[in-house]
């Protein structure tokens, strides 16, 4: 019942705040379905401020940017991780995910990856006396993708993903209800350079793309609305200071920018009420991706504000060790995401395990924050030298 309340206390402070009058910018924020595909589900980006599309391969790549794999150092990698969500109010909602990559040879690579949103079990009653029919709703998303090194220095990937939302309680007298599910591309880009010696140590420069989630919205019923996914452009650079052979240093930059268009007020009075979300709704995704980029009733300020950004570090000390840290930011009307990470990891032969934690800057409480996220990874087989 505790976790109930909270879900409706979230919903109705989302209705109170679409109600003010005028619309300004932060009653513009763009919400999807199935958000849980932009949670981070690997304990290392999330160390390093949720950044993973420029930074050095590991096998939790797919996420992130999956041309990556095909700069893989060994030739299989399997990973599990573990995100806790709302711990603080709950024990029992959390995102899993499973991972595996295989390089099929020294120029290209496949992988494939499952993650499992789990929102727990929740009572359901029409009265205290009543007996509690119990609700299990989750949401899955599998992926596979194949990558393809275009020249020594870059590479190229594409991915498919099914997504399953079911969030049908079992009491609902509905026939038409029934569980969502549609199908989205990735299409990614991975630039690392040769090493280059500079006068006290060496460096590698990275970067990287991927736009993700490309896919037909998702309902939830037979007649109801169709809801956007959360297509995504996501892209960054980084540089390694390598200072010698035990120890190196990762600096990386990322920027995100939501691939849905914003909510607007069509008929013009002022408010968004009904009549705006149904034509809001008539969008078609792709049209939608093309009017995400200068449909901000605000102009070119509000577009800057739908974007995020993050910095994140990285150091290594012998291969065996790894400390981290990050800063992630999202404007203050467009979600007021703010927070700083700390991480760490440590390898032994072919395990490791990585740990990330997460302290909120932002007025509004991070349903991560106060958890500790972890992930362990297996590198497996022969390794690949590239230059």
């Amino acid at each position: 019942m505790k976790k109930l309340s909270v879900l409706l206390l979230f919903f109705g402070v989302c209705q109170l705040s679409a109600q003010q009058n005028p619309i300004e910018a932060r009653d513009r924020v763009i919400t999807t379905a199935v958000p849980f595909l932009n949670i981070t589900a690997d304990a290392r980006a999330a160390g390093m401020g949720d950044v993973g599309v420029a930074t050095s391969t590991d096998a939790y790549s797919q996420q992130w940017n999956p041309a990556k794999f095909a700069f893989a150092e060994h030739k299989m990698g399997i990973s599990l991780g573990y995100t806790p969500y709302l711990s603080s109010v709950v024990s029992d909602i959390g995102l899993l995910n499973a991972n595996y990559f295989n390089k099929i040879d020294d120029q290209s690579a496949f992988a494939i990856s499952l993650r499992y949103f789990t929102l727990g079990e929740i009572e359901l009653r029409q009265t205290f006396q009543d007996m509690a029919t119990i609700a299990k709703p989750n949401e899955l998303a599998f992926d596979g993708s194949y990558s393809l090194k275009l020249s020594p220095t870059f590479s190229m990937a594409v991915a498919g993903r099914y997504i399953r939302s079911n969030l049908k309680f079992p009491n609902e007298t509905s026939i038409d209800t029934k569980p969502g599910s549609t199908f989205a591309v990735d299409v990614a880009g991975y630039y690392r350079s040769r090493e280059i010696g500079y006068n006290n140590f060496d460096g590698r420069w990275r970067a990287g793309f991927n736009i993700s989630n490309l896919g037909g919205k998702i309902s939830y019923d037979e007649n109801g609305q169709d809801n956007f996914i959360p297509a995504n452009l996501k892209f960054g650079a980084g540089f390694d200071f390598i200072l010698d052979q035990d120890n190196v240093l990762g600096l990386t930059a990322e920027f995100n920018k939501l691939l849905v268009p914003t909510p607007q007020d069509f008929n013009g009075d002022g408010q968004l009420n009904a009549a705006d979300n149904d034509e809001y709704q008539n969008i078609g995704f792709l049209s939608g991706v093309f009017k995400s980029f200068g449909d901000a009733p605000d102009g070119f300020s509000e577009e800057l504000q739908e974007m995020t950004w993050a910095l994140g570090a990285e150091y290594v000390y012998q291969e065996a060790f790894m400390f981290r840290t990050g800063y992630f930011n999202e404007s203050d009307v467009k979600g007021f995401r703010k927070f700083f990470t700390l991480g760490a990891g440590f390898r032994y032969r072919s395990a490791q395990i990585d740990l990330s934690y997460l302290f909120s800057t932002s007025k509004i409480t991070n349903p991560i924050e106060n958890s500790l996220r972890f992930s362990l990874t297996f590198n497996l087989g022969e390794e690949f030298i590239n230059d």
